[in-house]
């Protein structure tokens, strides 16, 4: 979803297996065209993200420092760990 000044990335589901190759494929078809637009993580229907996913979030979050909409308690926990810093070795799948 594009607004003026931000573009929103809706994720939704279990982010896990094979949709992680599917979001960094649409993640790196999406971040040329951001250009001087804000990126925003939309997670308010992601239900499960395994370690691979939480990565692959990390790497997003790093490379752009996106806004992340939550709405829940748990979602707000993904949020918390997508921003950790790289130090923190907390791994594991975020249910």
């Amino acid at each position: 979803m594009e607004e003026a000044r931000r573009f929103v990335m809706r994720l939704e589901g279990r982010m896990v297996g094979a949709w992680i190759p599917e979001c960094r494929q649409a993640w790196l078809a999406l971040k040329p065209s951001l250009s001087s637009k804000k990126l925003a993580l939309d997670l308010r229907g992601v239900t499960f993200i395994d370690e691979a996913g939480l990565l692959l979030m990390r790497e997003i979050y790093d490379a752009t420092r996106a806004d992340l909409i939550t709405h829940s308690p748990l979602t707000k926990h993904f949020a918390q760990q997508i921003t950790a810093s790289s130090s923190d070795n907390s791994k594991g799948a975020l249910e």
